[in-house]
């Protein structure tokens, strides 16, 4: 059977940047492109896209708006950050948004079709300079949830989420631990309900907060 390819939708205001990352995705991905984020909210809910790159700065809706609303009522959709601002007061509200990951526009070529693989897969992907604050971030943040939480977590659960924090996807960590697909969706449903969390991204930030799969933090 066929791969079926990446659905993806370029959010972006700059026709040249919509029409260079179209070009660079075209061989392998169906690619819808807008120009606002207002746009990108509705096109999301019509056509159901696999990820969508997501520009910050935009006219009518900005980028982190349309990435929250998108988020609240698509959750499945992946939404990857592509700017050219790596500011604090842009980085993390995108993550609270919602968006499983934060490139910059410089980034090559295979370094962001390997990003659009693992935002479609489920896992969550950073610039380089971007993970390293994210971490700075959550190692001098306070601790927001009592670690009696985590203590309600099973071994197996507590084992899969820090393969998550390390970015692995579900297939990935079915394969590492020899189970199927489905029983590790089965835990990650558990673990998001036992923490009283959302979505994925939110989770993987509170496990890095309390220091669940940060010895790997390269996979970032």
């Amino acid at each position: 059977m066929d791969k079926q390819p990446i659905r993806v939708l370029i959010a972006d205001d700059q026709a040249i940047i919509r029409s260079g990352l179209r070009n660079l995705l075209t061989d392998s991905e169906h690619i819808d492109v807008v120009a606002d984020g207002a746009e990108a909210v509705r096109l999301a809910s019509l056509h159901q896209p696999d990820v969508i790159l997501m520009d910050i700065k935009m006219p009518v809706l900005n980028g982190i708006e349309a990435t929250r609303q998108i988020h609240r009522t698509n959750p499945h959709i992946g939404i990857l950050i592509i700017t050219i601002f790596e500011d604090d007061s842009s980085v993390f509200p995108a993550i609270r948004a919602g968006a499983r990951g934060y490139l910059l526009k410089d980034t090559e070529q295979q370094e962001l079709v390997n990003a659009i693989q693992t935002v479609t897969g489920g896992g969550v992907i950073f610039s380089a300079g971007i993970a390293n604050r994210v971490i700075s971030y959550l190692s001098d943040a306070p601790k927001t949830m009592p670690n009696i939480a985590f203590d309600e977590l099973t071994n197996r659960e507590r084992e899969i989420l820090g393969l998550l924090a390390q970015g692995l996807t579900n297939t990935e960590i079915a394969e590492r631990l020899s189970l199927s697909p489905k029983t590790i969706s089965n835990n990650v449903s558990n673990v998001l309900v036992k923490l009283q969390v959302l979505d994925r991204a939110k989770l993987i930030l509170l496990a890095l907060e309390a220091g669940i799969g940060k010895k790997d933090q390269a996979a970032y």
